[in-house]
């Protein structure tokens, strides 16, 4: 019988309902995974500061693996892993995509910074209930090693660029779609399946007793890591082969279903 002692759950379009919510069958399953001594974590692409309230609202201990794995950090700031983008890689990033004439931007110090406030960068902002700094320039601004950069337009243009810069950055940067409108560049161990191996190590679990929810593709990492791989309904079909359980969708309840039959009752049994 697998026994779970550790759960990472994506929070966007899987752990939140299509409101950005936390609902309350999720609230208690976690809480009940929590009192059977099963540790929670977020594993997202979101800043951290995005993460955090969520953390609080469920009351969650272990650290949060934020920015897609880049930096792991929990509720009282205490900093266990950070991997930023190099800094003249990241130049090179910017210079190579500003022709492309898409949204850009990046982080720095936990502040989302972009050259000027687009629609694209407006919407990514509301959503993630921050405040964006429009900076100018962002090679002249990037004097520091940023935290990972996002290129936002739409899937096709995305897709097109993607072999090439795969290649151009091959060894060098983690290059991937988060979401189909987000092209995201990460320190190559800056994924959340390093993260999360780095953790239930720290946490004393084998990736046997390790459990991975999600719906995109960069939770595929994570998938490959943990020794249960859940995927939300709502994912696309190509994330679904990475499943060892499909669960319902996020505006279903599916993380509660999942913690429900996978965790609690195997823990009841």
């Amino acid at each position: 019988m697998r026994v779970i002692k550790l759960i990472a759950v994506d929070l966007d379009d899987t752990l939140l309902d299509p409101g950005l919510r936390v609902t309350q069958r999720v609230k208690k399953a976690v809480r009940r995974a929590a009192e059977r001594n099963v540790t929670v974590a977020l594993a997202t692409g979101r800043m951290f500061r995005a993460a955090l309230p969520y953390a609080e609202e469920l009351d969650l201990t272990a650290p949060l693996i934020t920015y897609q794995g880049a930096l792991v950090k929990d509720r009282a700031g205490v900093e266990y892993y950070y991997q930023p983008v190099p800094r003249d890689l990241a130049q090179d990033v910017v210079k190579h995509l500003m022709p492309t004439g898409c949204h850009l931007q990046i982080y720095v110090d936990d502040t989302l910074c972009m050259a000027s406030l687009t629609p694209e960068g407006e919407r990514y902002a509301r959503l993630s209930g921050v405040a964006p700094r429009v900076v100018g320039d962002l090679r002249r601004f990037l004097n520091a090693a940023p935290t990972k950069i996002v290129l936002i337009a739409c899937e096709e243009v995305i897709d097109g660029l993607l072999p090439d810069l795969i290649a151009r950055y091959k060894g060098l940067l983690h290059v991937s779609k988060s979401k189909p409108h987000f092209l995201e560049f990460s320190h190559p161990d800056a994924t959340k399946g390093e993260a999360l191996k780095r953790l239930a190590a720290q946490l004393g679990a084998d990736r046997e007793e390790v459990m991975a929810i999600g719906d995109g593709y960069n939770d595929i990492t994570m998938f490959k890591f943990a020794g249960l791989a859940v995927v939300v309904e709502n994912a696309r079909a190509e994330i679904k082969t990475y499943a060892g359980h499909v669960t319902a969708a996020n505006d279903s309840d599916g993380v509660a279903l999942a913690i429900e039959e996978l965790v609690l009752k195997e823990d009841e049994s």
